[in-house]
């Protein structure tokens, strides 16, 4: 595959499956041949916009927005681990882990965009939150994700004390809205295909090899 592939990826980096989707696009990816052609670029998505800072115990949080029996919820996060590992990801979920509002993150990975370290940045945030147990919302933990990834941690706190990309972020998510997302991950081809969910590997391969033959065609 020859051709340049643009993929957005709309995501939240509170969300399991956007990682386990990830983890599945590159394994499709690497397997297509096709990585030195994919441009990637992530958009912002709020799970949990209206949340306090403080944040709110996990469990509590999925009582009220999904229900369920302990047991069932229980078994959702089994399944979350078992996927997670069977795509190369360890999930970590401690028992009084916290659910946080993701809205400075957002702002600091469309930053990093800038630099050319947008998806590692991505990456570390998820890392942070899934198998740290981190807050993606306090400063000091961002700073040193920014850090450890070979951002400028500077200008990272002075992009955290000003308004700089809430207008960027807020209007990645109104587009979201206008083209239908309403839940996360969305994986955008070309602007043309779109893939929901944590879809497994062979899933991408054939929107690869379909953007591919449409390519070729169009020569």
């Amino acid at each position: 595959m020859k051709n340049s592939i643009s993929i957005q990826i709309v995501s939240d980096v509170s969300c399991p499956w956007c990682i386990i989707g990830y983890k599945s696009l590159q394994a499709a990816i690497d397997e297509s041949g096709a990585s030195n052609t994919v441009d990637l670029h992530w958009r912002p998505f709020e799970l949990n916009p209206t949340m306090a800072l403080e944040g709110q115990d996990r469990a509590e949080h999925l009582q009220q927005k999904y229900g369920g029996t302990e047991e069932q919820m229980a078994a959702n996060r089994q399944a979350i681990q078992d996927r997670g590992l069977a795509e190369g990801y360890e999930f970590k979920f401690p028992k009084n882990g916290r659910v946080y509002n993701t809205f400075n993150a957002h702002r600091l990975i469309h930053w990093a965009a800038e630099f050319g370290l947008q998806t590692e940045l991505k990456l570390a945030l998820f890392d942070l939150f899934f198998q740290q147990g981190g807050n993606p919302s306090d400063e000091a933990q961002l700073l040193d994700v920014v850090a450890a990834v070979g951002l400028d941690a500077e200008s990272a706190k002075s992009v955290l004390g000003s308004n700089l990309y809430e207008k960027e972020v807020r209007a990645d998510q109104a587009l979201s809205q206008q083209q239908g997302i309403s839940s996360v991950p969305a994986f955008i081809f070309n602007n043309k295909y779109m893939v929901s969910g944590g879809q497994p590997k062979e899933t991408f391969i054939n929107v690869l090899k379909q953007l591919d033959e449409e390519a070729r065609e169009a020569v």
